[in-house]
């Protein structure tokens, strides 16, 4: 991994060079076990590779031109039709992530994005609110932890949004091979697993920081207004990781000049949401928190707690 601190020191072209290519083949022995077949885990570094090109867009077709492939049938595979563990990948980059980017006063930033989409069949598809084109339209959520230090950062974990609508039709469920074991989550329930996911793993940092969007943001109650017009359809909240740091985390959202202080704790439950879509934050009071003698994270949400 490239550390933001070298950029300041003095290096050839050459030498930088040869430090990519030292890194990328460090990372693609690191991802080797993965996989059961040689061909396999080759394809595996060229969508790597693939992703680390200057092409503007990422498609199937461009991946494939760029190593070389006939076409995207290859790499397809690896995404569509491999059979290797997504999760243990997953760990794999964390690890390598805090070995080269660790740091005590680090800040696990927990966000969303969304994924336009026409159809109907791709997994968790659905019409809801995105920030990426700020409105409800058809798309997919994805939701993704960052770890960011003076360092640099990069991503440690990820998390597909699916709606209830998803959740609540096992057909649709088995067509697009959703896990049996998965059911409805909040976005910030999933926030709140990947946060266990680091305190487990012994990632360090001090605090954690939350974006995720707001279904008050396209409700009709005047915090949904207010919301909107401050954050553009997001809420943000962070709160430091206890026994880290003696340094208060906010308990409000910030007061806007001219509004008053936002409404916190109960207010979303004067106004229901949209059917079926529930509060996501906004008003969350206890963003988590780890109980004294358990290692259960906690957190409130429009009055309910969420583990």
């Amino acid at each position: 991994m490239i550390r933001m601190s070298w950029a300041a020191q003095t290096a050839s072209i050459e030498e930088t060079l040869a430090l990519w290519a030292a890194s990328l083949r460090e990372i693609k022995q690191r991802i080797r076990p993965l996989f059961t077949q040689e061909r396999v885990a080759k394809n595996a570094g060229l969508f790597v590779e693939g992703l680390l090109g200057d092409e503007q867009r990422k498609t199937g077709w461009m991946r494939a031109e760029a190593v070389g492939d006939p076409g995207p049938w290859r790499q397809q595979a690896i995404l569509g039709r491999g059979d290797w563990d997504a999760d243990a990948l997953r760990d794999i980059v964390r690890d390598y992530v805090v070995e080269h980017l660790a740091d005590d006063d680090a800040v696990l930033v927990i966000d969303e994005t969304g994924f336009l989409k026409q159809g109907k069949a791709s997994c968790g598809v659905a019409r809801q609110y995105t920030g990426s084109a700020g409105k409800i339209t058809n798309c997919q959520i994805g939701v993704f932890a960052t770890y960011v230090s003076r360092h640099g950062h990069a991503f440690i974990d990820r998390a597909l949004y699916l709606p209830k609508e998803w959740t609540d039709d096992p057909d649709r469920l088995e067509a697009t091979y959703v896990p049996t074991d998965v059911g409805f989550a909040t976005k910030p329930k999933l926030a709140t697993r990947m946060i266990a996911r680091a305190i487990a793993a012994s990632v360090p940092f001090k605090w954690s920081l939350a974006i995720l969007s707001t279904v008050l943001a396209i409700s009709n109650s005047n915090y949904a207004k207010q919301v909107k017009d401050m954050y553009s359809g997001s809420a943000a909240l962070m709160s430091s990781i206890p026994g880290a740091s003696d340094r208060r985390s906010p308990g409000r959202l910030p007061t806007s000049p001219g509004r008053g202080p936002h409404p916190t704790g109960s207010a979303c439950r004067r106004e229901p949401g949209p059917k079926d879509r529930g509060c996501t934050i906004g008003v969350i009071s206890n963003w988590p928190i780890l109980r004294p003698g358990s290692s259960t994270l906690q957190m409130t949400v429009c009055g309910h707690a969420v583990y």
